[in-house]
């Protein structure tokens, strides 16, 4: 498999690539600048180059950039993705005094993706930390929405290979609103706990 992570610079994406990498899969990290993105993956053993050339030819196009930029990447990007399944792992937060909020849009940030692309969009990883994946496979479980069965199940195979928990499929992409949501209540308990908290299902055979 050849996943192309746009975004790949970032602290998720550079944590994602790690682990990607160290499983086997071919990895191409994608930035706006292509010397940037190099300079990362050579850091990491893959390649890097500039968003449009790094989603060319791969068969699975991570959209890892800050959740202010993912709309509008997502737009600058459309033609060079094409039909090629996408997975979503932003989650769109409002930062108050009194906590992080989810989204007010009733849409998820998948969602609005998906009305961008003429592929499929997956959502999932939303539980998981850029500080525990760029570590080792965090003893977690990892969530995983969408509407379109391939790419949702080239998505949980993925998702398989960075957790030692289990990759679930969690239902549809308008389930993502959850999924997202869910990123504000850990980012919450961390702060308050000061801890790194991660997802486990229970009561699945």
């Amino acid at each position: 498999m050849r996943v192309a992570v746009v975004g790949g610079t970032g602290p998720f994406g550079t944590a994602l690539a790690a682990r990607l990498h160290e499983a086997g899969v071919e990895v191409v990290i994608g930035s706006r600048e292509a010397e940037r993105a190099q300079s990362a993956a050579a850091e990491l053993d893959v390649e890097g180059a500039a968003n449009a050339d790094a989603v060319r030819g791969v068969d699975l196009v991570v959209l890892a950039t800050n959740a202010d930029a993912t709309l509008e990447t997502a737009r600058a990007l459309k033609d060079a993705i094409g039909v090629t399944p996408v997975l979503s792992v932003a989650s769109e937060l409002e930062f108050t005094k009194g906590g992080v909020l989810p989204t007010r849009d009733a849409r998820s940030l998948a969602e609005r993706i998906q009305g961008e692309l003429d592929g499929p969009v997956v959502a999932g990883l939303h539980s998981l930390a850029a500080s525990t994946l760029g570590k080792q496979a965090p003893d977690e479980d990892a969530l995983v929405c969408g509407d379109d069965a391939d790419a949702k199940s080239l998505v949980l195979g993925l998702a398989e290979r960075v957790v030692a928990g289990r990759a679930l499929d969690a239902g549809p992409l308008q389930s993502a609103r959850a999924l997202e949501g869910l990123t504000a209540v850990i980012v919450n308990l961390n702060k308050r706990y000061r801890g790194h908290a991660g997802l486990t299902i229970t009561g699945l055979p």
